[in-house]
């Protein structure tokens, strides 16, 4: 049913399917459109409408719109765990990430600082090597320990690292230097190819080591060495190296330049962090 704008007072209802005809200068505009309670639905609403937030219901500060049991929006403050601000922060409520929530296979050791991790003494009472192996790959700074280390004979005692293919034997740049306490010679030295070396020149079999080499990793696969050793409660030596291995480092071995004297006093043991 059609009606003009003066056949509508003020109780006037309209009904669905009403239309307004506005008459203007001899012509006749017909606004076909339903105005009543329930009949504006979302298809009526332009998609450049742009309807300001402000025009909405108020929403309680720092409450969110979630949608309830029966799909109705309704506003609710967040609770629990976690928590929000008027400005859009959330934070984590304290004691409340517990062990059982972390995903310990997300978390690689390389995202997480490392402590320091002692490995278990290994006697060096026999034997002509002894190894750590299974370093695990995070491992920047290794400290090698010995205490009171003898062998049976005169073959110098050095480190040597290793990877997955084995104990490097070569190309090692290492020079141990170092002084009698009396008379002090600073002549006395030596250098080694086939690992870092742990005494100078002169080294008997019943020198007794004491001391600690630390091996860091300053890039990739390459490593210094750097420590300070004390032989037969005589000789003071600096070792100073570096090796470039061809992948990560898992293995450490202290031995002689020869491989056959026999290990016959003392412990040696490693530590190492990330």
């Amino acid at each position: 049913m059609a009606k003009t704008i003066g056949q509508l007072t003020q109780a006037t209802t309209l009904a669905s399917g009403d239309e307004f005809v506005i008459e203007q200068s001899g012509l006749t505009k017909r606004v076909a459109a339903s105005v009543v309670r329930g009949g504006l639905v979302n298809a009526d609403i332009d998609a450049a409408a742009a309807i300001a937030f402000s025009k909405l219901a108020a929403l309680d500060s720092a409450n969110i719109l979630v949608g309830n049991g029966s799909n109705v929006a309704t506003k609710v403050a967040v609770t629990g765990d976690v928590t929000i601000s008027n400005a859009g922060v959330t934070a984590i409520g304290s004691s409340k990430v517990v062990t059982a929530m972390v995903n310990d296979a997300a978390i690689t050791p390389a995202k997480m600082a490392q402590p320091l991790t002692l490995a278990t003494a290994q006697a060096t009472t026999s034997g002509t090597s002894i190894d750590f192996t299974g370093i695990p790959s995070w491992a920047k700074r290794i400290t090698v320990m010995l205490n009171q280390v003898s062998t049976n004979g005169t073959s110098i005692p050095i480190l040597q690292i290793g990877d997955s293919g084995g104990i490097e034997t070569s190309a090692y740049s290492s020079v141990c230097a170092g002084a009698a306490t009396t008379p002090i010679d600073t002549t006395r030295g030596g250098s080694s190819s086939d690992g870092f070396r742990l005494t100078i020149n002169a080294h008997a079999a019943a020198d007794l080591i004491t001391g600690k080499i630390d091996l860091i990793n300053i890039s990739s696969n390459n490593w210094i060495a750097q420590g300070a050793i004390n032989t037969a409660s005589v000789y003071v030596a600096s070792v100073v190296g570096s090796k470039s291995l061809s992948d990560t480092l898992d293995r450490v071995r202290l031995t002689t330049v020869n491989g056959t004297d026999t290990f016959d006093a003392g412990s040696v043991n490693i530590m190492y962090e990330g």
